[in-house]
């Protein structure tokens, strides 16, 4: 017999009272096998969720609790069962059988995982989960584009009829490519062989023209770009009076590529911020800005007509590159798995003399490991929107109260704001509060005669600079 799980009553009302959305959704044990492979389907389809059969409508029942009305035993839950398992292709899920002190029967409860492909009900219907509601997805354009952001199918593979096989292969960009190949191979013969020009249309594919055109922009469908701007601030949302840069790097992708390291390198050469050591240009380390930006150009959604942007702000750099994550890579294990949505622009760019994407799958870990080489807190990677953006702090590993003892060790004093700067602590009033544990300790004061904002604090006199290293080191 399936094990049921024994709930309390305030889990129970907690599952009554949640609210449906994109992640939750709840259902009357009537439900019918349609309905259930409906609900399924646009969790797969979007980013996963569950739903819990056994729990009737809120406009039925005004009382939460009595809302709870499961069947008799969780064997009459088979038919369900038999609706999830028998989608194809398949959907993973996981299920359990729960019970409530004091109320009746068995509900159900469905987990669904976000799925590598775009997953169909019996009758051929996609559907998507949007807020709560799940909505049929009609447009054959729409469900493509689905499949792109899935992983499921890469729109490097799309065919540009309207353009032919010499705008690459006579391109001055695979002529400098292919001088470098051993073995050495004809253009041409390259192309084909690589499937980057279709051997029976002869016209070339996305992939084909973003590597191997000298000018893919101005004939590519999409915007495919890298734009990089520059904000003279560190608010995190910018005003346009901060707007200091703005840049749109062309070009085939290895090209681009490069040129976009370079302006990013050059932008920040002109930027200073206070550090422990005082006043001095801002850096980074090169390898983790050249990984992070190699992955935004190489695993991009190049069905999404938008540039990869390159946000640089006073304290951080923010690259957004469009499309969402594919297949199974998520949020959680991104450094830990492989996943190549344009696997002909990862091929040939592996190819060139001095590779961009050397290092296959390992270059973010790379960012990684350069960024706690040069005592920097980890990058961030989030989904916004359609989009992926990966933030890389310049926010030292040392605590707040470490970096101002660096500070304080070789400077007279320090004031709130130039504590922030060091720290990347925004609240004036978080800031005190590290000062006066630092005072708590017995290791800085106060200076007197510096009062409101001009006050300031200082290393307390006759604290010997080994005291001060040992409460750094601890």
């Amino acid at each position: 017999m399936p094990e049921i799980h024994r709930v309390s009553k305030d889990e129970a009302l907690a599952l009554c009272v949640r609210t449906e959305g994109d992640l939750y959704d709840k259902k009357a044990a009537a439900i019918d096998g349609k309905k259930i492979e409906k609900i399924a389907v646009a969790f797969a389809n979007a980013d996963g969720g569950e739903f819990v059969i056994g729990i009737a409508d809120d406009k039925e029942y005004l009382e939460p609790l009595h809302r709870w009305l499961g069947k008799n035993t969780a064997e009459e839950y088979n038919s369900a069962l038999q609706c999830l398992f028998n989608l194809n292709p398949a959907i993973a899920f996981r299920h359990e059988f729960l019970d409530a002190v004091e109320r009746p029967g068995v509900v159900m409860r469905v987990y669904i995982d976000r799925s590598q492909n775009v997953c169909k009900t019996s009758d051929g219907k996609v559907y998507q989960r949007m807020g709560a509601q799940s909505l049929p997805v009609t447009d054959p354009e729409k469900i493509t584009s689905l499949s792109f952001a899935k992983g499921a199918a890469s729109y490097e593979d799309t065919l540009l009829n309207n353009l032919q096989a010499e705008d690459i292969v006579d391109s001055e960009e695979l002529k400098r490519f292919s001088s470098d190949l051993m073995p050495s191979q004809e253009p041409l013969a390259y192309c084909v062989n690589e499937g980057l020009i279709d051997r029976n249309a002869f016209v070339p594919n996305c992939a084909g023209i973003l590597l191997f055109s000298d000018r893919p922009q101005p004939i590519f469908p999409r915007r495919c770009g890298v734009k990089i701007i520059f904000y003279d601030t560190k608010q995190d949302i910018p005003e346009r009076e901060h707007l200091k840069k703005n840049i749109t790097v062309e070009g085939p992708l290895y090209q681009q590529i490069h040129k976009a390291a370079e302006t990013v390198t050059e932008i920040m050469s002109g930027i200073s911020i206070m550090t422990t050591e005082g006043l001095k240009v801002v850096a980074y380390p090169p390898e983790a800005i050249w990984e992070i930006l190699v992955n935004a150009v190489i695993h991009r959604d190049y069905s999404i007509s938008d540039d990869i942007q390159v946000l640089i702000f006073q304290n951080r750099i923010e690259i957004k590159s469009p499309g969402r994550l594919p297949g199974f890579v998520t949020t959680e294990n991104f450094l830990d798995v492989r996943y190549s949505r344009n696997s002909k622009v990862v091929r040939s760019l592996a190819k060139y003399k001095d590779a961009p994407n050397k290092d296959l799958g390992e270059g973010l870990n790379t960012a990684f490991d350069k960024m706690k080489e040069w005592r920097l807190k980890n990058p961030s990677l989030r989904e916004e929107g359609n989009y992926v953006v990966v933030t890389i702090p310049h926010t030292p590993l040392a605590t707040p109260e470490e970096l101002v003892l660096e500070y304080l060790a070789t400077h007279p004093e320090i004031r709130n704001r130039q504590a922030r700067e060091i720290t990347g602590i925004k609240s004036e009033n978080q800031m005190k509060e590290v000062f006066y544990r630092l005072k708590n300790q017995n290791l800085i004061e106060l200076i007197p005669e510096r009062k409101g904002n001009a006050a300031a604090w200082r290393l307390i006199a006759g604290k010997e600079k080994d005291k001060i290293q040992e409460a750094i080191s601890d």
